[in-house]
């Protein structure tokens, strides 16, 4: 899959989330990047921020709190395109709510590890 496409299905998972939940969503920005760091290699995503639950007060104006999603490994895990327009979901979803102070023990429950 190209890499417009697959940015495509990531554009795709952002728009399911809920306006509700969505609307919260302050200072983030969404990157796709070919690979993960080589110390992971096997990393599909990354949440790199401050979630909402460990902010205090009125934040000062500082750079957006990152999420990035790794296409290598979400290809290499998928053998057809419904699996990996799955993964995707699950994966952006996983990171917004890092984003929102929920753990990862939460989102195995939940189904989003």
């Amino acid at each position: 899959m190209d890499p417009e496409r697959f940015e495509a299905l990531v554009n795709e998972a952002l728009d399911g989330i809920p306006d509700e939940l969505a609307a919260l969503v302050r200072n983030v920005v969404v990157l796709v990047e070919p690979e993960p760091p080589a110390d992971d290699p096997d990393l599909l995503g990354l949440y790199d921020g401050v979630a909402l639950t460990d902010r205090y007060g009125d934040m000062l104006p500082e750079l957006p709190d990152r999420i990035f999603i790794y296409r290598g490994p979400l290809l290499d895990m998928c053998e057809t395109e419904e699996e990996l327009v799955e993964e995707v979901r699950i994966t952006v979803v996983h990171e917004v709510a890092h984003h929102f102070g929920i753990d990862d023990a939460r989102l195995h429950e939940l189904g989003y590890a």
